[in-house]
């Protein structure tokens, strides 16, 4: 049986495209783990699937995990299958122009052929604990590159 897990994810940046961050928190049983980091020239989309694909990299093997992101980029697309229907269309839109950060929603589909995750929309800068406590992981990880 999958370990069973719980990942919130969020992605910031300071302009956009400009320097960007990310956080995760990672919850199993009364276990808490923090991740966090910064890209130069980046953008909030690509922070955000950043977030979700380094949370999942930690993992050590398969899992279920129930993930929660504010990003409806993110999770929108897994809700209403957007992802599913670039990869039928050859990672084209539905208007047939290349999707956008392709690389990284490559990598994020690969860890969710490993990983049973079940995405869940939370509401932004909200009263979300560990949304909160990503979007400061994300915001502190993108001043040290100041």
């Amino acid at each position: 049986m999958k370990p069973q897990l719980t990942i919130y994810t969020d992605g910031a940046c300071s302009g956009n495209p400009g320097n960007g961050g990310w956080g995760a928190v990672l919850l199993y049983g009364d276990a808490e783990k923090q991740l966090s980091g910064a890209v130069q020239n980046t953008t909030n989309n690509q922070m955000e699937l950043l977030a979700c694909i380094k949370a999942l990299e930690a993992l050590k093997q398969p899992c279920k995990v129930d993930l929660f992101s504010d990003s409806a980029y993110v999770v929108n697309s897994f809700l209403q299958s957007w992802i599913i229907n670039w990869k039928l269309n050859s990672w084209k839109t539905a208007d047939k122009k290349p999707v956008k950060n392709l690389e990284l929603w490559q990598r994020l589909d690969k860890l969710c052929n490993i990983h049973d995750v079940t995405w869940h929309k939370v509401k932004g800068h909200a009263d979300n604990k560990y949304n909160n406590l990503c979007d400061k992981l994300a915001t502190t990880a993108i001043k040290s590159l100041q």
